[in-house]
């Protein structure tokens, strides 16, 4: 057997990967030897191994799980295909969060915390006819759309007239699980299938207006929060965004968001 086998150092060379590599590979179930040595220990591969060891290489480099390379090297072609194009969809979202996290800091070493004004207002009470969904802070973007996709066809198969701006509404803290919506100001309206109509009750809020990627409004968020502590305030849900100009509007960097917080005088 030992003659049509290749040690673990040969096929190491063989596939250009240090045996270390392959040890880990077999510690972790990605590559196991076709034959172990009972009283040395040793190691064997068989050539035809080596097609799956450059795969494993080459996936882990990419910095794909061990659980993912596994699957995918169990899968047919297609389910293989399939299971890649998911890892692939994960990696430019999280690209696309990274150059947004980039864009920001770099607007903080270039110029410090932007200055945003801080308001206390007071809001009058606003009906909204409302479209939710439950995301991840990381889907917010994705959620928002897709409710905003379901809540502007539902008004116009009713009939119901609305006023722009839409309003984003949000939990005060975030989690991995949280409910969002997307709500549109209408005067009337009730009954309507897949539609909510909520009532945000008026009241002292604190304000502030963002111009810039939606990616940015942590920004914003740091500078309201913070004004809001500062006067000794309490905030409450819903946390409220309303789109002024939206991307069908403006490009990105001219973007305009009025974030909204309830807020009441502390007790404490």
């Amino acid at each position: 057997m030992h003659d049509e086998l290749l040690t673990i150092g040969r096929f190491a060379r063989l596939c250009r990967l240090s045996v270390k590599q392959l040890r880990h590979y077999d510690d972790t179930g990605l590559l196991t030897p076709v034959h172990v040595d009972a009283g040395s220990g040793y190691r064997y591969y068989a050539p035809e191994q080596a097609p799956d060891a450059l795969t494993i290489a080459l996936l882990r480099e990419m910095d794909l799980p061990p659980a993912v390379i596994a699957r995918a090297l169990a899968a047919g072609p297609e389910r293989r295909a399939g299971i890649l194009r998911a890892e692939r969809d994960r990696l430019a979202e999280r690209i696309s969060r990274d150059q947004i996290r980039l864009e920001m800091l770099e607007r903080l070493v270039e110029g410090g915390l932007p200055g945003y004004e801080v308001a206390l207002v007071r809001e009058r009470e606003r009906r909204l006819a409302v479209v939710r969904t439950v995301c991840a802070p990381a889907g917010i973007g994705t959620g928002i759309e897709e409710c905003a996709g379901r809540l502007l066809p539902a008004l116009g198969r009713a009939g119901i007239p609305w006023q722009p701006p839409l309003w984003g509404l949000y939990p005060l803290d975030l989690d991995e699980r949280m409910d969002i919506a997307v709500g549109a100001p209408t005067p009337h309206g009730e009954g309507v299938p897949g539609l909510d109509f909520e009532v945000l009750p008026g009241g002292l809020v604190a304000e502030t207006t963002h111009i810039g990627p939606y990616g940015h409004l942590p920004l914003a968020y740091n500078a309201l929060l913070a004004a809001v502590h500062e006067r000794g305030l309490r905030p409450h849900a819903p946390v409220r965004e309303a789109y002024l100009v939206g991307p069908a509007e403006a490009p990105q960097n001219e973007l305009m968001t009025r974030v909204v917080i309830p807020v009441e005088e502390s007790t404490a």
